[in-house]
């Protein structure tokens, strides 16, 4: 992974993993131990969902630029998938208290999402490739005399 991707990775999943605990800290206040670990599964799996999606999503930006758009649409969809999947299975657990479940998913969530959308506007990403200027060389155009 370069490092551009790697610093991408890590500055969406530090807060994530932040925000994960803090969470996890308040639901075990709250609804005891089994919430602060139904949170931190919550967390868990909001990170490895966004932080492999991030990943699919930057080598397909790379290797099939075309593809980019679809593969986000099927990955998007495959982690909807994927998470109604988790739920179905842990449906009636008492492993873990639902509610602390779904609290600590919904906000390690949307701290993955302001932390991608902070990381790419301080990321200076080129829009112009600098390399391609300086192979072309201009024609000189007009009459010369």
């Amino acid at each position: 992974m370069p490092s551009n991707d790697a610093r991408n990775l890590l500055q969406c999943a530090v807060p994530t993993a932040a925000a994960g605990v803090v969470t996890a800290a308040v639901s075990g206040v709250v609804a005891g131990g089994k919430g602060a670990v139904g949170a931190g599964i919550g967390a868990l799996l909001a990170v490895l969902f966004m932080g492999i999606g991030l990943y699919v999503l930057q080598w397909t930006a790379k290797t099939l630029p075309q593809l980019f758009q679809a593969m986000g649409l099927m990955l998007y969809g495959a982690q909807l998938l994927l998470l109604m999947i988790f739920v179905a299975l842990f449906r009636d657990t008492s492993l873990f208290n639902a509610k602390a479940f779904a609290v600590g998913l919904v906000v390690a969530t949307v701290v993955w999402m302001a932390a991608q959308a902070r990381a790419h506007m301080k990321a200076k990403i080129f829009y112009i490739d600098p390399d391609s200027e300086k192979s072309e060389k201009p024609e000189k155009t007009g009459s010369s005399s």
